[in-house]
């Protein structure tokens, strides 16, 4: 399976979420999921907020290695299950390429959650950033099950 976060620039949520994934399907042996992020605004090649960086070594994953990649329409139709961090993310990508219901979902609806939206800390403090790198934890926390059941 294919898993797929967006964001804007592909510099801070979605790379945050992708490698938050990652960390809990490799602490609980879960194997067969392939996890990326791309941006429907991104500058391909670029390098993960400093701030991202920052939090992430925090949790001890590295962003280190991430370079920002465009949500392209071959990336979206090879994926499985594309979660953006907000509404606005899921409009812009079905406006792109509409026959994609059914596998696109904002990561809170896709956790069932009423919000839509990621806060967007881009720009902000670290504080920020930790407060959105939590928030996706927690979003997380909530789709795991149904993210490896899928």
């Amino acid at each position: 399976m294919k898993i797929l976060f967006v964001c804007t620039g592909n510099t801070c949520r979605s790379p945050m979420a992708a490698a938050i994934l990652k960390a809990m399907l490799r602490e609980r042996r879960i194997e067969g999921i392939e996890v990326e992020s791309a941006g429907i605004a991104a500058f391909p090649g670029q390098t993960a907020s400093p701030n991202a960086i920052r939090v992430m070594e925090g949790r001890d994953i590295s962003l280190e290695d991430h370079r920002a990649q465009a949500a392209e329409t071959e990336k979206l139709l090879k994926s499985d299950l594309i979660l953006t961090m907000t509404e606005s993310h899921k409009t812009a990508v079905l406006s792109q390429i509409p026959n994609l219901w059914g596998k696109i979902y904002t990561l809170k609806e896709y956790a069932g959650m009423t919000d839509k939206d990621i806060s967007d800390p881009f720009g902000l403090s670290v504080e920020e950033y930790r407060r959105t790198a939590q928030e996706i934890q927690e979003v997380l926390e909530k789709a795991i099950e149904k993210i490896v059941s899928k």
